[in-house]
């Protein structure tokens, strides 16, 4: 990879607002099933890492302009080294197939983090449902769970065991893991999983959207903010016709219009206000911007029912307004 382009790359994206940019060189790059590779990621000058908490993730931002968002899934114990893993989607939006044609030993990458929607909170049990590359934020959070001494169990779902990142070392956790390759098991029988669970536990779940969707189906008849999910792909919501509003930036006294079919996240750009954004769905979070005064209308995938009532934040590449004037923190 041409580091002249890394740099250029870091360069352009310091001029975004939010969370300072920095950079990660590659140390290392293991392949850890059929199509997912892990990549431990240090400062280049050796620095310590800016510290997180399980549920995290990064933004690589990548030479090729792309910036893609990643689940921390190391030790975060070391403050050294960050832990991510990619999935090969060869009918994604092409950042995981650059990162596996592309990165090697030796690279470096700018980022933007750590940032956390995906928080553990503290519970009596845990149960971890995972679905394919959906594995990387519960391993830190099972970490957590053994360090604090909660009860926990994982049930893990993909395509087959090749295909699972981290079985064996999972499998050395013996009977707290369930392991359910969909070629020898079939779908996950969420019902029969979730029997026994009731106040007390706290079910994180993360994986394609038919798990999740699955998932809140069976947890229905739980408690109220019993499940915590992540999502890779914006789920469908209600929302209002689209209408124009105006966003005004406290810092500067600005006003921004915002038309229909233009986004709060582009019509900020087209102002020359730079926010670091990544998955432009709604689902990660990275656009999150502050909101003073005003009434968001929440159309994504990340905050929990408690912020949206607050009102005090939106994710900027998909919410609206339901006023006529949004005041950001910008």
């Amino acid at each position: 990879m041409n580091t002249t382009d890394v740099s250029s790359a870091g360069s352009s994206a310091s001029l975004l607002t939010g969370p300072a940019l920095a950079a990660l060189r590659v140390e290392s790059r293991e392949e850890v099933s059929a199509d997912v590779v892990s990549l431990t990621l240090a400062d280049p000058l050796g620095r310590r890492l800016t510290p997180w908490t399980p549920g995290s993730h990064i933004d690589l931002i990548l030479p090729n302009g792309m910036s893609r968002q990643y689940s921390l899934c190391g030790n975060r114990w070391d403050t050294y080294r960050y832990r991510i893993a990619v999935l090969n989607e060869p009918d994604g939006r092409g950042g995981s197939r650059w990162i596996h044609e592309n990165v090697r030993e030796g690279d470096v990458l700018g980022y933007g983090g750590p940032r956390n929607h995906f928080p553990l909170v503290p519970a009596d049990r845990y149960l971890f449902i995972a679905g394919g590359i959906g594995i990387t934020p519960m391993i830190p959070m099972i970490d957590q769970a053994e360090r604090t001494d909660r009860p926990w169990r994982l049930v893990y779902g993909g395509r087959s065991r090749q295909s699972m990142a981290f079985f064996d070392d999972l499998e050395r956790l013996g009977d707290h893991v369930h392991f359910a390759p969909q070629d020898e098991v079939g779908l996950l029988d969420l019902d029969a999983i979730l029997a026994d669970e009731g106040p007390g536990t706290k079910v994180y779940c993360c994986g394609p959207a038919g798990l999740l969707e699955a998932v809140e189906a069976a947890c229905r008849h739980l408690p109220p903010y019993t499940l915590h999910t992540e999502r890779f792909t914006a789920s469908a919501a209600e929302s209002s016709q689209d209408r124009p509003f105006t966003l005004r930036l406290t810092r500067s006294g600005t006003d921004i219009d915002v038309p229909p079919g233009v986004s709060a996240l582009d019509a900020l750009a087209g102002a020359g206000i730079g926010i670091l954004s990544s998955c432009r769905q709604g689902t990660c979070g990275t656009c999150e911007v502050t909101v003073v005064d005003g009434v968001p209308d929440h159309r994504d995938s990340v905050l929990s029912e408690v912020d949206r009532q607050a009102g005090d934040c939106m994710i900027s590449c998909v919410s609206r307004a339901q006023t006529e004037r949004l005041v950001l923190d910008l």
